[in-house]
Parts: structure tokens; sequence; C-alpha cells
């Protein structure tokens, strides 16, 4: 990424910073709008914020909208406009885009906060959104594929509620279901293959931050129950029995119980759930070896590495990780890394980064690599 341009984002009025070094380390007490700054390059990379799933949260207090534009590295402008109002605006080199997921694919970037620290031991549903974006990265397409589900989700779960009954109710039930049949497979399909790929270096990357003492599993536990097939047919087969079979059902509860929506990511250390058994410091060892991993895999996919975003995740990750995690990002990745000190990096590593202060989300300095 070459330049960042900022306008009433949360609490950043206006910014303007180019980026001449393969790092960039932005520096300021909490609260100031450090998480702001990557929160944003995030959004422009992916439509999405791991922070919030409303846009009005990123405009700032009092403002009609907010924008967000940056210059790639290879030149592209890139622009979101978010409105209070509702909707959002993208253009791509000035040219206003028909679909904001058009975006996709110029800008990709692996983000690691400490809120991702909670990927473990949190809910199904923030394992889910995590997978969702390592796809995201891989298939830029995969969002046409979330957004339809979501859309059928909602249709046909309000359909289940309303109650309508008889044969009007079952022959739109039907057309749903042959719909959710078809997305849904295509969405499952998709994670499992990409679980597939991050497991072995998921698990050699955990090897390397745990000394080699633990080892680590991940399962994918599909929302639809199907065992041993990858094929497209038998899945979306398995996925329209079990949406008939489940009616009686779905109609009492007035929701859909089957379906992607429902899938789980099971993460485990040796034979044990991580979870339940894992402690404090094998979770975050396991968190960082994910994102490692995701980190090598988006590089293998696309042929060039992606950007890393580090948002004060050092503070929460002792010496020897710390100096893990800085090794692994080496010479290949461009990195956007907030911090409160500076201290917690050594000379060797701020020699090629450019270093920003930011104070009530305003630039105070920029200094250039050493």
């Amino acid at each position: 990424m070459q330049r960042l341009e900022l306008l009433q984002f949360r609490n950043i009025a206006r910014l303007d910073l180019s980026l001449e070094a393969p790092r960039l380390l932005v520096l300021g007490p909490n609260g100031e709008g450090k998480s702001n700054l990557l929160e944003s390059v995030e959004l422009l990379g992916s439509l999405r914020s791991h922070r919030t799933g409303s846009d009005r949260d990123l405009i700032q207090q009092g403002c009609p909208a907010a924008v967000v534009r940056g210059r790639t590295a290879a030149g592209d402008e890139l622009q979101l406009e978010l409105r209070r109002s509702g909707g959002r605006q993208a253009r791509r080199n000035g040219k206003i885009l028909e679909r904001q997921l058009d975006l996709l694919g110029s800008l990709r970037c692996v983000s690691f906060s400490a809120l991702d620290l909670d990927l473990v031991r949190g809910e199904p549903a923030g394992r889910r959104q995590w997978l969702d974006r390592v796809v995201l990265q891989l298939e830029p397409l995969y969002g046409d594929l979330l957004s339809r589900y979501g859309r059928l989700l909602r249709q046909r779960s309000q359909l289940l509620r309303r109650g309508l009954g008889g044969m009007e109710q079952s022959a739109l039930l039907d057309a749903f279901d042959l719909q959710m049949a078809t997305v849904g497979t295509r969405l499952h399909r998709r994670r499992h293959r990409a679980l597939l790929r991050l497991e072995p270096l998921a698990a050699g990357w955990q090897r390397r931050l745990s000394g080699g003492r633990d080892v680590l599993g991940i399962r994918y536990r599909s929302g639809t129950v199907l065992e041993g097939e990858e094929a497209e047919a038998p899945w979306r087969e398995a996925l329209a029995s079990q949406l008939a079979a489940q009616r009686p059902e779905e109609l009492r509860l007035g929701q859909c119980t089957v379906g992607p929506h429902r899938d789980e990511v099971i993460l485990s250390l040796g034979h044990q759930e991580a979870r339940r058994y894992g402690s404090a410091g094998q979770q975050r060892t396991l968190v960082l070896a994910l994102k490692l991993a995701e980190l090598d895999l988006v590089r293998t996919v696309v042929g060039e590495p992606p950007l890393l975003l580090l948002d004060d995740v050092l503070a929460e990750l002792d010496p020897h990780r710390q100096q893990l995690l800085l090794e692994a990002v080496g010479e290949d990745h461009q990195c956007l890394v907030s911090a409160t000190h500076v201290e917690a990096f050594s000379a060797g590593w701020r020699a090629r980064c450019q270093i920003a202060q930011l104070r009530a989300g305003g630039l105070v300095t920029v200094e250039g690599p050493t």
C-alpha cells in the first residue's frame, strides 16, 4: 500500500499518509485512533471490520458520511464511502462500481488484533467469520455466495415464522430449500477446502511456537450431516434432504436449523478441545499459529504476500512469542503495526520502519526509516 486517506472515519476527522517503508509503526496512547487507522485498511481490503458490523459506528459523530481511500502497491486507487443514511459507494480508479464486492481482490490483508485472542474460546460465530475472511482473501467471489445465502436465510426464516400453512407455504419453502441447498453447498465446500489447506500450515507454526510441545488439530464440523464426501452433488442432496426432514421442527421453532450458519470449526491441542482445556498461553499461541498460517496460505494461493495488520497484539504476547511473530513477518510482507511504546521493538526491526505518532485522531509526527 502506498497511500491512505481518511475523512470523518471514527475519531479521525482527516488523515493523509504516504507509506514510504515496508513497515509502518503507529504509536500513541490507547484511545487516540491507532486501531481505527488499521481498521480502515482492513475495511478497504475486505469490506468488513472485525470490530463492528454497523457502518454507523465507523462514521464520525455528527457527520453524514465517512470516506476511506487508498492507493495499492500496484497503483490502483480504491475508495469506499459509508453513508449514515444507509448504503455504500465503491470506486476504483475514480470509476463508480456497480457493486462494492467488485472492490475485493485489489488489496489483500491479514488482520491480527487483541480481539482475535477470543477466537479459540469465543462463540462458533466468531470462528465462522474468521474462516469466511480467509476464504474471501483466496476467492473474492465468495462474497457473492455469503450475501446470497444471508438473504435466503433471512427470507426463509421470515417465511417459517409467518405461519401461512397449507400448500402456499409448502411450495414457497420448497423453492427456498432448492436455492439454499445449492448456495449452502458451495459455502460448505469452500470452507472445508480452506481448512484442509490451513491445518498443516497452522500445525507447523504451533509446533514452532510451542517448542514442539503442542499438536494442533483443526476439524470442520458442517451444519449439514455428511461424512466422507467432497463432491458438490452429494453435499447438495444431503442439505436438501435435511432441510426437508427438519421442516416440521423448523416450523415449530420459526428458524432454520440446518446449513452453513450452523458450521463449527473445532480447534484441538492433542486430543482435547482447545476451547475447554487449553491454558491461556496455549490459546494465544494457537491464535498466533492460525494467523501466521493464514498469511502463508494467502501468499501461496495468490502468488504475492498480503499486507499484515497487527493491532496492539504485542502487549498480549510474552517476549518469546513477540520475537517469533516479528521474525515471521520477515522482509516479504508490508506490515502496519500499532503499539503504545516503541521500546517493544528492537533497533534492528525499527531500522526499516516509518513511525507515525497519533494523537486525538490526528498525525503528530511522521518519521521515515533510519
